[in-house]
């Protein structure tokens, strides 16, 4: 099989589908893989670390909510420049756009991943209509898959694709950067001015509606009033940050919550975190979740999604209801309560549980797997 590989995406920010697209592409590369990336939006993030890692990057140079037929021409003209074996988009819009384009440009083989149990937005906002997007372009995919089983159950009962051309493929998260580094927690816990004895949560994601931040800080405001030397670090952007803002303040919770905005330093402030909470909505297989057990942190999550996978209750950390405030402060406050020594076990499994199923080594080598086998059908 020629090894020849060309990722479309959505778009290229600091999000955990985006990540998926560089980490994908740069283990693709290190194998041997001629890899290009393609994103329909202008990128924002990740295009100094691809190409640093020979990886080429182009951009259809769409605008967001702006349907434009034209990016089927110019994605067209980058296919037949390249002439990839394998065509792999990312999120429904290049999904989408990928499945209209081989019309125009017949590759071998396309694949096309679903990064969200629930993907909607501008032009998808019901899960009905993007099931219906799907199945009605499947005679022009050869497989779609699934980031999470939860997504993979509920695109079959919505016939979004053939079960014969429907498939589970987990996320990757690298292991060797996201690891414990206890050496670090002191420094970064001095540099943002958070006493060693305080308890210290970290959420990190997008400030948009899939994450539900509103219940997170009302949660938080419940373990606030419980827990004096308690803080909570928020690391991402997004369209909700203003009122976030204006939440937390309205929730009187201070110097308590810190919004750190877009950060470098993950791996390094996990370290300096006691545990992660997430209280999304709905989700497909969230990054940090997995980046988060790799570090050694236990997890309080909401049940949504692939988080179940991911953390195992009483083991790992705990599980709350989505939209729940109450029984995610619950959660919260019970794994604060916890020995020091008994946090550190949960955090620990997790770690161990990441690193047997999603290590960035075993993941590429499915997609190795999965790309082969597409093209030996042919």
């Amino acid at each position: 099989m020629e090894k020849r590989v060309l990722l479309l995406s959505t778009g290229l920010s600091v999000g955990g589908a985006e990540t998926q697209v560089f980490l994908l592409a740069s283990g693709l590369k290190r194998r041997g893989w001629q890899v290009w990336v393609v994103s329909m939006l202008p990128p924002e993030g990740f295009v100094e670390e691809l190409k640093a890692e020979g990886v080429a990057v182009y951009s259809l140079h769409m605008a967001p909510g702006r349907p434009d037929p034209r990016a089927i021409w110019r994605f067209a003209r980058l296919l037949q420049e390249f002439r990839p074996a394998i065509l792999h988009a990312h999120m429904i819009h290049a999904n989408l756009l990928a499945r209209v384009s081989r019309l125009v440009y017949p590759v071998p083989v396309l694949v096309c991943t679903a990064h969200s149990t629930v993907e909607i937005g501008r032009s998808f906002r019901t899960e009905r209509s993007t099931h219906l997007a799907y199945r009605f372009t499947d005679f022009l995919c050869d497989l779609t898959t699934q980031v999470s089983q939860e997504g993979y159950r509920q695109f079959l009962e919505g016939k979004a694709a053939k079960p014969s051309k429907l498939r589970f493929v987990p996320n990757a998260v690298d292991t060797q950067r996201f690891s414990p580094r206890p050496d670090l927690r002191s420094k970064l816990r001095e540099e943002i001015g958070v006493s060693e004895g305080a308890f210290l949560w970290l959420a990190v994601g997008r400030l948009e509606e899939a994450k539900d931040y509103p219940t997170l800080l009302r949660a938080f405001a419940q373990v606030a009033a419980e827990h004096s030397a308690v803080r909570l670090w928020v690391v991402g952007k997004g369209s909700l940050e203003g009122e976030l803002q204006a939440l937390a303040h309205s929730l009187g919770l201070g110097d308590a919550v810190r919004f750190l905005g877009l950060r470098k330093d993950v791996p390094a402030l996990l370290n300096a975190a006691d545990a992660f909470v997430m209280s999304s909505a709905w989700e497909g297989m969230p990054m940090a979740v997995l980046e988060a057990h790799a570090t050694g942190l236990p997890v309080v999550a909401t049940n949504v999604g692939s988080i179940p996978d991911v953390v195992a209750p009483e083991k790992t950390g705990f599980l709350a209801p989505p939209r729940d405030p109450t029984a995610l402060a619950l959660a919260m406050k019970r794994l604060m309560t916890l020995p020091l020594d008994e946090r550190i076990k949960m955090g620990l499994k997790g770690r161990e549980w990441v690193v047997a199923r999603y290590s960035l080594d075993a993941i590429v080598s499915e997609w190795e797997r999965v790309y082969t086998d597409l093209m030996d059908r042919k």
